[in-house]
């Protein structure tokens, strides 16, 4: 059966439901958070985008290229809101659907085309989102998510494209490697210093070469340039929450001790949620005393990931839940309304080097495990013994203690 796959991307998200609140920013160059001189540029409207600006840009580098770009903090509440309206209405009208981030969406129509034709479909579906919610979006069709993805960006902004069966190559090829999704800067650098400047030009070189090259990445580089993808569709769930929870083998008032533990899984955390694209809104900590009474408290944060942020409210409210005069028989950390969304989410509160550090701590944890690295008060944790996180999602039961 050929295969139909949609990818829809909402067009310069955040920008556009500030617009909706503010018809007054319309046509203009608006730029969505770096606010101060330290902060750096979450999104930009295609007006900005003229200039050269772009996200993860310093702001003072997108002020020097458009002094006259309006600057907006940005919304969390609103545009999850938002996110969750078009969700809604994909799922209603769809089989299988993908929520890739906050504004990115892949469906799967194979084998409706002979009862309603998937371009059409995918264009009623399209009308639809912009009628019930103001907000325009743009879509590939193709055989596969990479194909379709890269055909969405071609024709943004409120565009639709539809690449037939067999001319992935010819589709693909002319372009930059840049446009294919897994080429970032430094791989996109990498292939322009071997003179590979085109997608085409990936795509004939040999693959053994790149896998030498790139690892496993480079068998992928040259099947996504040849347009081949198999990835499946992985259908939307809507994850409440993920935890973590340790318990002592010995009740214990080491108030360093109790901190490391917390500000660990803090960030084997927000580990977890960068690599799966999301973002947390709120964190509990919990506190089981010896004598098994149990206490939490909560906090509402803008929408982050940001190691930092999240430590510093989880150590706020330790503070406030521990009675010193009693021993602890475990601790506890979750995350809780959990929303889709790239990394630019967490830029707002971040400057750009702290992003970048994030990213390459990522980098190594992928390669070499998520204890390798980490600040340093956390990893005295490891110099004695490797503690076994336990870490619950959507509420399920621990029942697993932890020795340590």
């Amino acid at each position: 059966m050929e295969k139909n796959i949609v990818h829809f991307d909402l067009d310069a998200f955040f920008v556009s439901v500030e617009r909706l609140k503010n018809p007054l920013l319309l046509n203009k160059p608006v730029i969505v958070g770096g606010i101060s001189d330290r902060g750096v540029v979450a999104a930009c409207s295609y007006e900005a985008r003229k200039f050269g600006i772009h996200s993860a840009m310093s702001s003072v580098m997108a002020k020097r290229l458009c002094p006259d770009a309006i600057f907006i903090k940005g919304d969390y509440e609103s545009y999850t809101q938002y996110s969750d309206i078009v969700t809604q209405i994909i799922s209603d009208r769809v089989p299988v659907l993908e929520k890739a981030s906050i504004d990115e969406f892949y469906i799967d129509l194979s084998g409706m085309d002979k009862y309603f034709g998937c371009l059409k479909y995918s264009t009623q579906i399209k009308n639809d989102i912009c009628k019930e919610t103001g907000l325009t979006i743009s879509f590939g069709l193709a055989s596969n998510k990479t194909v379709s993805k890269v055909a969405t960006n071609e024709v943004k902004p409120n565009g639709q494209c539809h690449i037939l069966a067999g001319n992935e190559r010819s589709f693909l090829w002319p372009l930059s490697v840049s446009k294919l999704p897994m080429v970032g800067s430094v791989t996109g650098q990498t292939l322009r210093n071997m003179g590979i400047q085109n997608i085409g030009s990936l795509a004939e070189m040999p693959r053994k070469m790149l896998e030498s090259v790139f690892g496993k990445n480079g068998t992928m580089l040259w099947e996504r340039a040849n347009g081949l993808d198999n990835t499946p569709i992985e259908p939307y769930h809507d994850k409440k929450s993920i935890s973590k929870e340790i318990t002592f083998d010995k009740d214990t008032t080491d108030v360093n001790k109790l901190k490391a533990v917390l500000l660990k899984m803090v960030e084997e955390m927000t580990f977890e949620l960068r690599q799966k694209q999301q973002c947390t809104g709120c964190v509990t900590v919990k506190i089981r005393y010896s004598n098994f009474d149990t206490h939490t408290k909560q906090f509402n944060i803008p929408y982050t990931t940001d190691d930092q942020t999240i430590i510093e409210k989880v150590t706020d409210l330790f503070e406030k839940l521990y009675d010193k005069r009693l021993l602890i028989r475990l601790v506890g950390v979750r995350f809780s309304k959990l929303v889709q969304g790239f990394s630019q989410i967490n830029l707002f509160d971040n400057t750009a080097e702290m992003a970048g550090l994030y990213q390459a701590m990522d980098e190594v944890r992928i390669k070499y495990g998520s204890r390798l690295i980490g600040r340093a008060f956390g990893m005295v944790l490891y110099s004695a013994r490797k503690p076994r996180f336990v870490r619950k999602t959507n509420y399920q039961q621990n029942k697993h203690p932890l020795n340590i």
